[in-house]
């Protein structure tokens, strides 16, 4: 029964990775972030969008407005999207480190399991090679 303790205690020790890595992932991008993520686009979209339909009306229109040069607008559309950008790059940085943890952990797990396994290999071969020498 020692072998299914054993057994009993890693699967709660692999319940518990498994819970705390949903916490991590529901931290980094869950439904919250997501909805954020949505309207941050929206506004922006709407703010260059109209930055640029007003200044094509402006030229169309032929409409001089004293406190504004002619390329305001433009360049305040064309910073706001440089800043979309940077934002953009920052959530994939954030993405990208977490995706390094997760297989950083995987791996960390993967080299525990095969020195355990060199262990147990070891271990039967060493009681097999004394069953040998008790028959022999």
């Amino acid at each position: 029964m020692d072998e299914m303790d054993v057994l009993r205690e890693e699967l709660e020790h692999y319940k518990a990775q498994k819970d705390k890595i949903r916490d991590v992932v529901g931290q980094i991008g869950g439904a919250t972030s997501h909805r954020r993520n949505a309207m941050i686009n929206i506004a922006f979209l709407v703010v260059v969008v109209s930055a640029f339909a007003f200044d094509l009306l402006r030229h169309v229109m032929g409409w001089e407005i004293s406190i504004l040069s002619p390329t305001i607008l433009l360049e305040v559309a064309v910073l706001l999207v440089s800043l979309k950008i940077i934002w953009m790059i920052h959530k994939q940085a954030k993405v990208d480190h977490f995706q390094f943890w997760i297989l950083n952990s995987i791996e960390f797990q993967m080299n525990m399991l095969s020195r355990r396994i060199a262990d147990l290999d070891n271990t039967v071969r060493m009681g097999n090679n004394a069953s040998d020498n008790a028959d022999g």
